[in-house]
């Protein structure tokens, strides 16, 4: 076990896909600004995405859109090593060279995803708050703030809000960890079946297009409690006064999904839904692209490319 956990293999991967969840971000990065801000400035007309972006860029100047690009890279690269290692361990650890199934794949990595969620919430918390500071806000109600970096937000967030801020949501997030295990599940799956049972390096088209399939099914299936987790993360909400911890973040969820509802009917849940899936169907092809092909590349150099395909 301890030779799984500590394995090259899984450093491998967790590099991979960190350098290509970083290098598809940056690309992309955007189509993400404009998608929250859709989430949480309520009284923002929903548009097409463009029209969002040319507004911002109208009001706020052309490197807007660019705004916390720092801070959400560093939290994804954090995040994407933890998820690939996690995933990679856990599955070396279980199949222990044996071919995997989907329910195995969906498994694998909702375990991935609690502990990705447990240690990386913070940078999450942080990273939207930065994003979101200085934007030109329709919402009257929501208050400015003004973080001078990473680390003096999460300073502020601990002096003023209390440590335990810094998981805001974490309850959704521990629910959406469906989302990255629907989407692995759905591209491994793929996987294995264009190569029906021939290890061999799938097309870089192949990949790309496995890789949207994959992530478009698990974002829109999703996509409602996504829109909650950015909210609860910004921190312009109403907090529920329940003691119990685990009450109040279900009894926040609901009132904040049907606040959502009542307002602007059930379509209102997937309001910015367009430019997310315009943003994160290129991003997660684009990324699992450049993670296979590192990976496929330093498994060639460590001569051990055909192990490596018949492993997966």
């Amino acid at each position: 076990m301890a030779f799984k956990v500590f394995s090259y293999e899984s450093l491998v991967h967790a590099v991979s896909g960190a350098a290509g969840s970083v290098t598809a971000m940056t690309v992309f990065f955007p189509l993400d600004t404009a998608r929250l801000r859709l989430q949480v400035d309520e009284n923002r007309k929903a548009k097409s995405t463009l029209a969002i972006l040319a507004e911002i860029i109208d009001e706020e100047g052309l490197l807007a859109p660019y705004r916390g690009w720092f801070p959400v890279i560093c939290s994804l690269c954090c995040s994407n090593f933890v998820y690939f290692y996690c995933f990679h361990c856990f599955k070396a650890s279980w199949l222990k060279g044996k071919q995997s199934t989907p329910t195995t794949d969906l498994i694998i990595g909702i375990a991935a995803g609690v502990v990705n969620v447990l240690t990386t919430t913070p940078l999450w918390v942080v990273n939207t708050r930065l994003k979101l500071q200085g934007s030109n806000f329709r919402n009257i109600d929501i208050q400015p703030t003004n973080y001078s970096g990473i680390l003096d937000a999460f300073a502020q967030i601990a002096r003023d809000e209390g440590v335990g801020a810094l998981w805001n949501g974490t309850f959704p997030s521990l629910l959406l960890v469906m989302n990255p295990a629907i989407q692995f599940m759905i591209y491994e799956g793929l996987k294995r079946q264009l190569r029906r049972g021939v290890p061999r390096e799938l097309s870089s088209l192949e990949v790309f297009m496995i890789g949207a399939v994959a992530k478009a099914v698990a974002t829109t299936v999703t996509y409602p409690l996504q829109t909650i987790q950015s909210i609860l993360r910004f921190g312009q909400f109403n907090r529920s006064t329940e003691k119990s911890r685990l009450l109040s973040s279900l009894r926040t969820i609901k009132c904040l999904l049907a606040s959502r509802a009542r307002k602007y009917g059930m379509l209102g849940l997937f309001k910015g839904l367009e430019a997310k899936l315009l943003q994160t169907v290129l991003t997660a092809a684009l990324m699992f692209l450049l993670y296979e092909k590192i990976a496929s590349c330093t498994f060639k150099v460590m001569g051990l490319s055909n192990i490596h395909y018949k492993k997966r």
